[in-house]
């Protein structure tokens, strides 16, 4: 480094002094602006190592330092106990692992052969350096899983058009271990994004503390630098596997380095070697894929003891936190009025709510399974799914009282009431169901039937049916005329009646008459 270079320089100076010149450490530190003492240090170590001015000056500096045995800071010194950085390294990753306290280990172990502390930890940092940017930062272990989408795609072919398709790769990295994992989803959907983590999550057999992502819009909603806000499905993801999504900051990809560097890798080691293959369906693809994702786990490192599956089963495995019994169901939020009618209406199928609501906004939560009504958050209906366009799922809680009623009668159960008044009522009954298109639209009249039975009475309400049946007018206004006029208690006009005799006049002509 400069300053170090700087030093040398200042150091040759000051043998030259004192060598060549003659000068006293007195006159010498005047000159350079040092300290006695520092000046007595260097000319005892010019004496021990055995050199003199001529001797010195034939040296550059970086073979003087050899020679003075002055590099500090630059390795290791001769009659030391070199530790096993790599070790110290990937022992760091370990939750509550410090510098301090594998030092101690390693005094422990080499005794007076072993490194001061502060020696120790600039050995440290140098080996850390000569590492690659992306695996000089220190991850704890089940720590963070990083996650991106490679910008390669891989074509697939449909078999039945011939159309060319291009699949999606998602790439994720654990941070401690780099253990990787690669799958193929048709686009980047929110759907494919939490399918994708979902998969990887079963694939490493646990869950991280935080999953780091890009800021896809898939997944946040608000791209903050200071407090980002994830979509409802993505917060859902991560409350049902207790876990954190937390996105790298908006344009500073090195808050996710690890997943840069693995979908390099991913492109290099798994794309690259597919490229000649053709593939007919995702499944085929991801299988390919499954294949050489375990043999990339298994490479060696180069300069880190082990391979990315060891240090995975030695380091993240144990720190992942157990998967969730059931994997996460993705579900699409809407929202809606409910209507006059208490229903609201999801993809051409119309659910009910508590018909207090009508008119107020509901927010529906829609699975493959089920469709659920929110107020406030507060769930408030639940319906099986169902693809029928254009029908109701109605519950019998949510009706209006009066509605309530009218849905808990049946054509059957109709009927039977009105056979238990009598057979004209039944007779009445029957026809206001069987002569319509459908039964429902006589319901009406039928519970009108009812309430004038509760009106009037049951013998009342025969009457008056059996007076209807004989009119032919078996209409509800008919047959409540009848009865609001007490035409029900009069004989019927079926019964016989005699045939009075004509009166005798000129303008009263016969049968005769007509031919």
């Amino acid at each position: 480094m400069p300053t170090e270079r700087i030093v040398m320089h200042r150091i040759k100076e000051l043998l030259r002094l004192k060598y060549e010149c003659g000068l006293s450490f007195e006159r010498i530190a005047r000159a350079l602006k040092i300290s006695k003492g520092v000046v007595a240090k260097y000319v005892k170590a010019a004496e021990v190592a055995g050199l003199d001015w001529p001797q010195v000056r034939e040296l550059d500096e970086d073979a003087l330092e050899r020679r003075l045995n002055l590099r500090h800071g630059r390795g290791p010194s001769s009659g030391h106990m070199v530790p096993d950085f790599a070790y110290v390294h990937q022992e760091l990753k370990r939750n509550g692992v410090t510098l301090a306290l594998l030092w101690e280990e390693y005094r422990q172990t080499h005794g007076d052969l072993t490194y001061q502390y502060s020696r120790y930890c600039d050995l440290y940092r140098e080996f850390a350096r000569r590492l690659k940017r992306s695996m000089r930062q220190i991850h704890r272990a089940g720590e963070k899983l990083f996650a991106d989408y490679a910008g390669d795609t891989v074509p697939i072919i449909d078999a039945g058009t011939g159309e060319i398709l291009r699949a999606h790769i998602c790439v994720t990295v654990l941070g401690a271990s780099n253990y990787t994992y690669a799958c193929a989803t048709a686009s980047e959907s929110q759907a494919d994004w939490l399918g994708s983590l979902g998969r990887a999550l079963n694939f490493i057999g646990g869950v991280p503390e935080l999953i780091v992502p890009d800021n896809p819009r898939a997944l946040i909603g608000e791209a903050n630098r200071y407090d980002p806000m994830p979509q409802r499905a993505a917060a859902e993801f991560a409350a049902h596997y207790g876990t954190v999504i937390l996105p790298a900051r908006p344009y500073r990809p090195q808050d996710k380095a690890k997943v840069e560097v693995g979908v390099q890798i991913v492109q290099r080691w798994i794309l690259a070697r597919l490229r000649n293959r053709r593939f007919f369906s995702l499944t085929e693809l991801n299988a390919a894929i499954a294949e050489l994702v375990t043999d990339l786990n298994r490479r060696p490192f180069r300069k880190l003891p082990g391979c990315r599956q060891s240090v995975f089963e030695t380091l993240d495995r144990p720190a992942l936190r157990p998967l969730p019994a059931a994997p996460f169901q993705l579900a699409q939020w809407k929202k809606a009025k409910a209507n006059i009618d208490y229903h609201v209406e999801v993809d051409g199928h119309f659910y009910s709510v508590p018909n207090a609501l009508v008119r107020q906004e509901i927010e529906i939560r829609v699975t493959i399974g089920s469709v659920e009504c929110f107020v406030k958050g507060k769930r408030v209906a639940v319906h099986p799914r169902s693809h029928r366009r254009g029908a109701f799922s109605t519950l019998p809680e949510h009706m209006p009282a009066s509605h309530r009623a009218h849905a808990e009668w049946s054509p059957g159960r109709m009927l039977n009431w009105a056979m238990s008044i009598g057979l004209r009522t039944g007779d009445v009954v029957r026809h206001q169901l069987e002569s319509r298109p459908h039964p429902e639209q006589g319901y009406r009249a039928c519970l009108g039937f009812m309430r004038l039975a509760r009106h009037y009475g049951k013998e009342r309400l025969e009457a008056a049916c059996a007076r209807a049946v004989v009119l032919g007018a078996l209409r509800y206004k008919s047959i409540a005329s009848i009865l609001k006029s007490g035409l029900d208690r009069q004989p019927l006009p079926d019964q016989a009646q005699p045939e009075l005799p004509l009166p005798t006049h000129g303008n009263v002509r016969g049968s005769t008459y007509y031919h």
